[in-house]
């Protein structure tokens, strides 16, 4: 059986077409626009004891109060909101200390869209609003906190210790594949 150059013609137009819808379903996962993943988690150290610690009960009274970082709680050292870029976003972003001297970067009441390869990036750059702000994020200083863990909800990301908070001013949901910012959060002194 021969084949025809219009066969040959129809079967490789065939085969790219597959290849490609393939290629570009895998990149951009499209159906991640319509999943939502709500993740809620408490912020450390909120969870406030009914009783004393065994150990405040088992030190003897010497006189001596605990130490302030034992004794204070989570502090918010700065806030902002979040806006939105390539998609629409609302929430708070949140650098928080937590009682052992240790931060987190806190998403609050996060709504944005899922999509792929997002990423928590706490970063150096100015938060712009619309197009300017899509592809700022990238250009300068930026700690990448993990993987968004969901495009719903209220979440935190531990900063590395080696991380100096006091050197970066903002927070991106950044899409790595993408390279753009679907939302980002200035964060102010509070």
């Amino acid at each position: 059986m021969r084949h025809t150059p219009r066969k040959r013609l129809f079967t490789g137009l065939t085969v790219v077409m597959v290849l490609g819808v393939t290629a570009g379903l895998y990149w951009f996962q499209p159906w991640k626009l319509w999943q939502d993943e709500t993740v809620t988690e408490s912020l450390p150290g909120t969870v406030a004891a009914a009783s004393p610690s065994l150990e405040a009960q088992q030190e003897p009274a010497t006189g001596t109060s605990p130490s302030p970082s034992a004794a204070s709680g989570p502090v918010t050292v700065a806030s902002g909101g979040l806006i939105s870029h390539e998609h629409t976003t609302k929430g708070t972003a949140k650098l928080v200390r937590l009682a052992d001297g240790t931060h987190v970067v806190r998403l609050e009441h996060l709504d944005t869209s899922n999509g792929p390869d997002l990423r928590v990036w706490l970063t150096d750059a100015p938060v712009k609003e619309g197009r300017a702000g899509w592809h700022v994020f990238d250009d300068g200083a930026y700690v990448s906190l993990g993987k968004l863990k969901g495009n719903k909800g209220s979440q935190n990301y531990p900063l590395p210790d080696d991380v100096d908070p006091s050197e970066y001013t903002s927070v991106t949901i950044w899409c790595d594949r993408f390279d753009v910012s679907f939302g980002a959060a200035e964060l102010m002194a509070t």
